[in-house]
């Protein structure tokens, strides 16, 4: 989503829609949650600190993998910190946004979400919730991409998993001699079967 690289596909592909699909929307709105939770961490003493050490991937992991246990301590850290409530809530419906099936109607939803979180966030005039600020702002500045993934159904999930495996080789790559041999293992990549050992 980055203007840069919009700019880039626009140079050179003017006639290409571009599309932001769920994974880099959903990836954007944790980092703002996260950045919630740090925030709300980094004014609690020491003592305080203990109830929400190590809760970050509770946080941001669906509440429909969330297993009892995990959901009862989500439920006494949105009782101590409120506005940490508020933010999980608000992750969830954007999330719930995704399963909406008319186009007309899911941009309808994204508009008074960000418009609401906008609002929120002025009124209560919170530091700690300016991240989902900044969020709903980038969700409305790049609404016209998101909502071409209605009309194309298309992910990068399988480009993203590319690009996985070929930061893995290069790691592996210290060994190589040279260049030509780097790229001769990357055209036999999608051939290659991963092992566990033992």
């Amino acid at each position: 989503m980055s203007r840069s690289y919009i700019k880039a596909i626009k140079e050179c592909l003017p006639d290409v829609e571009i599309v932001f699909d769920r994974f880099h929307v959903i990836k954007l709105l944790n980092d703002a949650i996260d950045e919630v939770r740090k925030r709300i961490y980094q004014q609690l003493n020491q003592k305080s600190r203990k109830a929400l050490k190590n809760s970050r991937f509770l946080i941001l992991r669906n509440s429909s993998n969330l297993l009892p246990e995990e959901k009862a301590r989500l439920e006494v850290i949105f009782e101590k910190y409120e506005v940490l409530g508020i933010a999980y809530l608000l992750k969830e419906g954007v999330k719930a946004i995704w399963n909406i099936r008319s186009p007309i109607k899911a941009r309808e939803a994204f508009v008074n979400w960000a418009l609401d979180v906008i609002s929120l966030v002025i009124a209560e005039d919170n530091d700690q919730l300016k991240p989902l600020y900044s969020f709903a702002r980038t969700l409305l500045n790049h609404l016209d991409g998101i909502m071409a993934y209605w009309r194309h159904q298309i992910s990068n999930g399988r480009a993203e998993g590319l690009n996985n495996k070929i930061k893995t080789l290069k790691r592996q790559a210290y060994g190589f001699r040279d260049d030509d041999y780097f790229k001769l293992r990357l055209y036999h990549l999608h051939a290659q079967k991963h092992r566990l050992s033992g």
